[in-house]
Protein backbone atom coordinates (compact mmCIF):
# COMPACT_ATOMS: atom_id res chain seq x y z
CA UNK A 1 0.00 0.00 0.00
CA UNK A 2 1.20 3.04 -0.89
CA UNK A 3 0.63 6.88 1.22
CA UNK A 4 -1.62 7.46 -1.98
CA UNK A 5 -4.19 4.85 -1.11
CA UNK A 6 -3.91 6.18 2.70
CA UNK A 7 -6.13 8.70 4.08
CA UNK A 8 -3.88 11.89 5.54
CA UNK A 9 -5.51 10.81 8.75
CA UNK A 10 -3.63 7.63 9.08
CA UNK A 11 -0.54 9.57 9.24
CA UNK A 12 -1.73 11.39 12.61
CA UNK A 13 1.02 10.27 14.74
CA UNK A 14 -0.52 8.18 18.02
CA UNK A 15 1.18 9.31 21.11
CA UNK A 16 2.78 7.40 23.70
CA UNK A 17 1.50 7.67 27.18
CA UNK A 18 3.63 6.97 30.17
CA UNK A 19 1.07 5.15 31.79
CA UNK A 20 0.80 2.57 28.55
CA UNK A 21 4.50 2.16 28.86
CA UNK A 22 4.26 1.13 32.27
CA UNK A 23 2.11 -1.06 31.86
CA UNK A 24 3.95 -2.51 28.83
CA UNK A 25 7.00 -3.11 30.75
CA UNK A 26 4.77 -4.77 33.68
CA UNK A 27 3.41 -7.25 31.04
CA UNK A 28 6.72 -8.29 31.09
CA UNK A 29 6.32 -9.97 34.71
CA UNK A 30 4.41 -13.12 34.12
CA UNK A 31 6.94 -14.09 30.96
CA UNK A 32 9.79 -13.75 33.26
CA UNK A 33 8.53 -15.24 36.41
CA UNK A 34 6.77 -18.30 34.44
CA UNK A 35 10.33 -18.64 32.55
CA UNK A 36 11.81 -18.39 36.04
CA UNK A 37 9.58 -21.27 37.36
CA UNK A 38 9.59 -23.36 34.91
CA UNK A 39 13.47 -23.64 35.30
CA UNK A 40 13.15 -23.76 39.26
CA UNK A 41 10.76 -26.73 39.31
CA UNK A 42 12.28 -29.02 36.81
CA UNK A 43 11.16 -32.10 37.22
CA UNK A 44 11.36 -32.00 40.80
CA UNK A 45 7.59 -30.39 41.01
CA UNK A 46 6.07 -32.38 38.35
CA UNK A 47 2.58 -30.78 38.93
CA UNK A 48 4.10 -27.33 39.52
CA UNK A 49 6.06 -27.55 36.65
CA UNK A 50 3.02 -28.25 34.52
CA UNK A 51 1.08 -25.80 35.82
CA UNK A 52 3.28 -22.90 35.35
CA UNK A 53 3.84 -24.29 32.10
CA UNK A 54 0.34 -24.02 31.04
CA UNK A 55 0.02 -21.04 32.77
CA UNK A 56 3.02 -18.82 30.61
CA UNK A 57 1.69 -20.61 27.18
CA UNK A 58 -1.83 -19.22 28.11
CA UNK A 59 -0.34 -15.51 28.38
CA UNK A 60 1.62 -15.54 25.71
CA UNK A 61 -1.32 -16.68 23.33
CA UNK A 62 -3.54 -14.29 25.11
CA UNK A 63 -0.88 -11.31 24.81
CA UNK A 64 -0.57 -12.32 21.16
CA UNK A 65 -3.86 -12.47 20.62
CA UNK A 66 -3.73 -8.90 21.95
CA UNK A 67 -1.48 -7.86 19.49
CA UNK A 68 -3.58 -8.96 16.56
CA UNK A 69 -6.80 -7.20 18.10
CA UNK A 70 -3.98 -3.86 17.63
CA UNK A 71 -4.88 -3.97 14.16
CA UNK A 72 -8.61 -3.97 14.51
CA UNK A 73 -8.61 -1.28 16.93
CA UNK A 74 -6.29 0.88 14.39
CA UNK A 75 -8.21 -0.31 11.68
CA UNK A 76 -11.54 1.03 12.73
CA UNK A 77 -10.02 4.60 13.21
CA UNK A 78 -8.59 5.20 9.91
CA UNK A 79 -11.48 6.67 7.07
CA UNK A 80 -10.77 3.62 4.64
CA UNK A 81 -10.99 0.27 5.41
CA UNK A 82 -7.65 -1.58 4.76
CA UNK A 83 -8.74 -5.31 4.75
CA UNK A 84 -5.35 -6.82 4.48
CA UNK A 85 -4.76 -5.16 8.62
CA UNK A 86 -8.42 -6.77 9.36
CA UNK A 87 -7.01 -10.31 7.90
CA UNK A 88 -3.57 -10.03 9.48
CA UNK A 89 -5.35 -9.40 13.37
CA UNK A 90 -7.06 -12.51 12.81
CA UNK A 91 -3.57 -14.59 12.21
CA UNK A 92 -1.79 -13.82 15.96
CA UNK A 93 -4.93 -15.34 17.27
CA UNK A 94 -5.14 -18.72 15.68
CA UNK A 95 -1.45 -19.18 16.06
CA UNK A 96 -1.80 -17.79 19.23
CA UNK A 97 -4.25 -20.91 20.38
CA UNK A 98 -2.16 -23.47 18.17
CA UNK A 99 0.69 -22.66 20.94
CA UNK A 100 -1.74 -22.90 23.94
CA UNK A 101 -3.06 -26.40 22.72
CA UNK A 102 0.15 -27.40 22.35
CA UNK A 103 2.57 -29.13 24.41
CA UNK A 104 4.46 -26.21 26.40
CA UNK A 105 7.99 -27.26 25.20
CA UNK A 106 6.58 -26.66 21.22
CA UNK A 107 3.77 -24.10 21.83
CA UNK A 108 6.59 -21.86 23.29
CA UNK A 109 8.74 -21.64 20.79
CA UNK A 110 5.54 -21.09 18.21
CA UNK A 111 4.59 -18.22 20.54
CA UNK A 112 8.26 -16.70 21.06
CA UNK A 113 8.47 -17.22 16.73
CA UNK A 114 4.90 -15.30 16.68
CA UNK A 115 5.87 -12.51 19.07
CA UNK A 116 9.03 -12.00 16.67
CA UNK A 117 6.80 -11.97 13.21
CA UNK A 118 4.05 -9.75 15.19
CA UNK A 119 6.90 -7.03 15.60
CA UNK A 120 7.93 -7.38 12.10
CA UNK A 121 4.28 -6.76 10.53
CA UNK A 122 4.02 -3.67 12.68
CA UNK A 123 7.36 -2.51 11.44
CA UNK A 124 5.51 -2.65 8.31
CA UNK A 125 1.90 -1.31 8.69
CA UNK A 126 2.56 0.62 12.49
CA UNK A 127 4.07 3.78 10.45
CA UNK A 128 0.97 3.63 8.20
CA UNK A 129 -1.70 3.71 11.08
CA UNK A 130 0.29 6.58 12.65
CA UNK A 131 1.70 4.10 15.69
CA UNK A 132 4.79 4.56 14.48
CA UNK A 133 6.44 6.00 17.39
CA UNK A 134 5.21 2.54 19.64
CA UNK A 135 7.67 0.78 17.59
CA UNK A 136 10.72 1.26 19.85
CA UNK A 137 8.58 -0.10 22.91
CA UNK A 138 7.51 -2.90 20.73
CA UNK A 139 10.78 -4.18 19.64
CA UNK A 140 11.77 -4.09 23.46
CA UNK A 141 8.99 -5.80 24.45
CA UNK A 142 8.66 -8.47 21.54
CA UNK A 143 12.62 -9.17 22.01
CA UNK A 144 12.38 -9.86 25.90
CA UNK A 145 9.09 -11.34 25.78
CA UNK A 146 10.39 -14.81 22.94
CA UNK A 147 13.62 -14.68 24.80
CA UNK A 148 11.49 -15.50 28.19
CA UNK A 149 9.33 -17.81 25.44
CA UNK A 150 12.39 -19.41 24.38
CA UNK A 151 14.12 -19.96 27.57
CA UNK A 152 11.09 -21.51 28.97
CA UNK A 153 10.35 -23.73 26.19
CA UNK A 154 14.25 -25.09 26.76
CA UNK A 155 13.43 -26.12 30.49
CA UNK A 156 9.95 -27.73 29.61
Amino acid sequence: MNSATVPTAAFAELPLPPLAQRLAYLGLVPFALGAALIWLFGDRYLDAHALVSLGLTSYAGLVIAFLGGIYWGLGFKQEAMVPQHFLWGIAPVAVGWIGVVMPAYSGLVLEGAMLIVCYLVDRRFYPELGAASWLTLRFRLSAISALFCFLAAAGC
